[in-house]
């Protein structure tokens, strides 16, 4: 039985519907991807599945006693204070009385009475067991709670609120774009977790080679249709090829007959006279008909602004090493440069992708070692965090800088057309850059990007947001690119695609260099085994002098008695703790009354304590 089911859903926001007659259904288990161009509607049919927006038409109906949440694109606003505060808050009013006991019972100085109003809640809404499940979700997804929110990075926001949206334990889940932030370590775990989750999924990325991960069926939404493709995302791509190629024969042959009788009609006196008046009716149809159809979205057209060729050698860096206090990010680091070579820089986020970018490029300088730079370079940087557009100027202002017209391709190009070869109608490039959404601002950065005369190109990040038509296009225009691309991504498909090289932050100063994309740096990196210097350290401690060892305290028969016992208490209480989890996780549990789960919770609670004391006394003994 469907868990939600959408039945002849409209929806629109002005002029033409943004969805259409909707037809949907979300089977348990199914993991559904959601397809289609930026501001097709994607985000506005997961608001409309999880009831935060109401259809015009039509019904959404959920089945009784389905839970629902969803990970929005953008952080939201009042996410703040610690971790556990944010995780506990997707259970509502109840997650807040949480979070209020966590923090009163945790201060220095309890004050009991509130402490004893917010636990007297708690327990009229039997809610200790959501307490519990809070702590396991926080471990689940290996989340500090005493964490400050607003000092995360932003991978690990990502993972907060996917901890938030995990809490509630909902029947489906919803995910808009999961990936945007996270590192290839990150997305890599997330795959993995969601293969492994048992609920229904519904979710929008960028990402094919994710999509590709997860996707057990495709719903795309194209000029306001939402149509169903079962089976992987290769499948899709052939079905709509051959919908699109029949589509496009249906048009043409219609237009053609449109063609036909708008000259029948126009025939004069003659005509006239012998007119069919159920020939007339059917070309007002067919004009109607026309004048509704909603054409195929266009793509994005992009070239780049001419430049002069740089030198041969762009960047050459010898012996460069940097760090930030006592974390080492680069050690000894030497790599040329050529003119033509695109390279990609891989790691984890705060690895210092983006701080040897500023290096190479000559912004900061190394603590020791060199870099010269090449000559005659003119450099276009894509920033991730957008910076480069002013938030008081439109669109046009932005691209424009005062110009009336800009050198693209070798041609003169009007603003205004060149911005609606990014798909920017004259309407929108006037608009204010507030009122844009993420992809269309990744469209106009790339916009501003290639109207700048370049032979070095540097992109951080530029893939966040980018639909997949546009993302296909941006690989082929780089790989046409005559000059040099240093490029930091951390979408896989797109590094394979584009780069011909690539920089690997690999952790303790140390920075491969490889050939080929991600897919070849995966084959070629070193095995991980014990890391550089751990097995040095037993030869080195052999050839050093044996220091004097202290005399070691002699254990009292009672604690050697003690600690002979205690692994196997500890396995005891290891197993208990086991059993009790396994009894939590189970959908029965919640069936219980009120003082049933509350006694669970306090043994568990309990066990936990002596387990923790049983291996605190364990290394006391040992020591």
């Amino acid at each position: 039985m469907p868990l939600i089911t959408l039945n002849n859903v409209d929806y629109g926001v002005g002029g033409p519907l943004l969805l259409n007659d909707v037809v949907l259904s979300i089977e348990p288990g199914e993991r559904i991807a959601l397809i289609g161009r930026n501001g097709a509607g994607k985000s506005t049919l997961m608001r409309l599945i999880s009831g935060d927006i109401h259809p015009d038409d039509g019904e959404v109906r959920r089945e009784g006693g389905v839970r629902i949440a969803r990970l929005e694109q953008e952080v939201p606003h009042g996410a703040d204070g610690d971790v556990w505060d944010v995780v506990a808050g997707g259970l509502g009013e109840l997650g807040s009385w949480l979070a209020q006991y966590h923090h009163l019972s945790h201060a220095e100085q309890v004050d009991t009475d509130a402490l004893a109003k917010v636990q007297q809640k708690i327990e009229d809404a039997q809610g200790w067991s959501l307490d519990q499940r809070v702590t396991e979700t926080l471990q689940r997804l290996d989340l500090d709670g005493d964490a400050v929110f607003a000092r995360l990075s932003g991978g690990m926001k990502r993972r907060v609120l996917l901890a938030r949206s995990l809490v509630s334990a909902p029947d489906v889940l919803l995910l808009d774009e999961p990936t945007n932030h996270l590192d290839i370590e990150a997305i890599d775990w997330l795959e993995g977790f969601l293969k492994a989750w048992q609920g229904a999924l519904v979710f929008v990325t960028h990402d094919r080679r994710f999509l590709r991960s997860l996707a057990t069926r495709i719903v795309e939404i194209d000029r306001g249709q939402v149509t169903s493709w079962p089976g992987d995302w290769d499948n899709y791509l052939r079905r709509r090829e051959e919908r699109l190629n029949a589509e496009a024969q249906e048009n043409a042959r219609f237009d053609k007959l449109l063609a036909q009788e708008e000259v029948w009609i126009r025939q004069g006196i003659k005509a006239r006279r012998t007119r069919d008046e159920g020939r007339v009716r059917r070309l007002k149809a067919m004009r109607s008909e026309r004048s509704q159809r909603r054409d195929l979205t266009g793509n994005v057209k992009m070239d780049f602004a001419q430049s002069e060729s740089s030198g041969k050698k762009v960047v050459e860096a010898k012996d460069v090493s940097f760090a930030y206090g006592e974390r080492r990010l680069m050690t000894d680091l030497s790599t040329t440069i050529f003119r033509g070579d695109r390279i990609g820089l891989i790691g984890p986020n705060g690895s210092g992708k983006t701080t040897l970018l500023k290096l190479l490029l000559g912004e900061i300088k190394p603590d020791s070692g060199e870099v010269k730079l090449g000559s005659n370079l003119q450099v276009a940087y894509f920033d991730q965090y957008r910076a480069t557009l002013r938030e008081d100027w439109n669109a046009l202002e932005n691209v424009a800088e005062g110009r009336e017209f800009v050198e693209v391709g070798g041609k003169s190009k009007h603003v205004i057309g060149y911005l609606q070869d990014f798909l920017f109608t004259p309407e929108r490039a006037r608009a204010p850059i507030t009122r844009l959404s993420g992809g269309e601002r990744n469209r106009l950065l790339l916009a501003k990007l290639f109207a700048q005369p370049s032979n070095l190109l540097v992109m951080d990040e530029p893939t966040n947001d980018l639909d997949v038509e546009t993302l296909e296009l941006l690989e082929e225009l780089l790989g046409d690119y005559a000059g040099t691309l240093l490029l930091v991504s951390h979408d896989r498909d797109f590094l394979d695609n584009v780069v011909t090289s690539t920089l690997v932050m690999e952790g303790d100063g140390r920075v491969g260099e490889y050939v080929g994309g991600y897919t070849d740096w995966i084959r070629q990196r070193p095995v991980k085994s014990v890391p550089a210097g751990a097995a040095a350290k037993p030869a080195a401690a052999a050839a050093a002098p044996t220091p004097v060892a202290a005399p070691k305290k002699k254990l009292s028969y009672k604690d050697a008695r003690e600690l002979e016992q205690l692994p196997i208490r500890i396995e005891a209480l290891e197993t208990r703790v086991g059993e009790l989890t396994a009894q939590m996780n189970d959908p029965a549990f919640y069936q219980r009354d009120a003082a049933a789960m509350t006694a669970h919770t306090e043994l568990m609670t309990k066990t936990q304590a002596e387990l923790d004391a049983a291996y605190d006394r364990w290394n006391e003994l040992e020591g």
